[in-house]
């Protein structure tokens, strides 16, 4: 069986910082972390699209030592899809990773399983690493149907790639009833469904994609929790809101998941 892969920590700033903030951001972020930070964990930050040539240039300049990351793309390489971005347009900026099927992506741009699918390819296609994320409504969760959610989500993003190309992916793991609805999740009930996300790669495309398919936990990871959260078995890094916008609280989370 593959190893498992280097732990993942990535900052998802949504729809926050403008380019001179993301700037100030990244500057700070790589002053916080040492050498001995980047060779136990891996790091990628996603700022919006407006701030990645601005942060790229900085990163290459100063040789900054994490990666960066977009928040979507579309899965077409050209064509009139005002507003949308393509995947090529991202590779020319040297990006590493790119979040698809996002909850907020799916509740509220209204992202189907087959969209995502085909991001993943595309991203693939282009050379970047897909972060496909999955996850329950607290309706869904409430009625025992978050297994059987997760696990659709799963194989329909999975569906048309190869073993060795799902050995490659991210796979965050967004517990969305646990978002703003003062609920928690543990981190046992983290653990839970991310081992049912590497089951479910196990059984689709064997032992090796399992094993080095790295799964991400998505859900209100901050300085103070980070550190249970990556203890899991199956968690191999954390997928960053709010906690990710401070340079400060960012930095404490991916030490505590050395």
């Amino acid at each position: 069986m593959a190893e498992r892969r280097q732990p993942l920590i990535s900052g998802n700033w949504k729809m926050h910082h403008d380019h001179f903030e993301a700037l100030r951001t990244v500057q700070k972020l790589s002053y916080n972390l040492a050498d001995h930070d980047y060779a136990k964990v891996a790091v990628s930050v996603h700022p919006p699209f407006t701030d990645l040539r601005t942060v790229q240039t900085a990163m290459e300049s100063d040789r900054m030592k994490f990666a960066l990351g977009a928040q979507h793309c579309h899965w077409e390489e050209k064509g009139a899809f005002t507003g949308e971005v393509s995947p090529v347009f991202l590779a020319k900026l040297n990006l590493a990773y790119v979040i698809c099927g996002h909850s907020e992506r799916r509740e509220l741009f209204g992202e189907t399983d087959d969209d995502v699918n085909r991001k993943v390819k595309a991203i693939l296609k282009h050379g970047m690493t897909p972060i496909m994320c999955c996850g329950e409504t607290d309706a869904e969760r409430e009625a025992g149907e978050a297994q059987s959610k997760v696990e659709g989500q799963i194989r329909a993003g999975l569906a048309g790639i190869t073993a060795e190309q799902a050995a490659g992916l991210v796979v965050a793991y967004e517990p969305i009833w646990a978002i703003g609805t003062g609920k928690t999740a543990t981190p046992e009930d983290a653990q839970e469904m991310c081992a049912v996300v590497r089951r479910v790669v196990a059984e689709v495309h064997g032992a090796d994609a399992a094993a080095g398919v790295r799964v991400q936990y998505g859900g209100s990871v901050k300085p103070g929790n980070a550190a249970d959260l990556m203890s899991q078995a199956d968690i191999d890094g954390a997928l960053v809101g709010g906690a990710s916008l401070d340079a400060d609280d960012f930095a404490q989370i991916v030490v505590a998941s050395v």
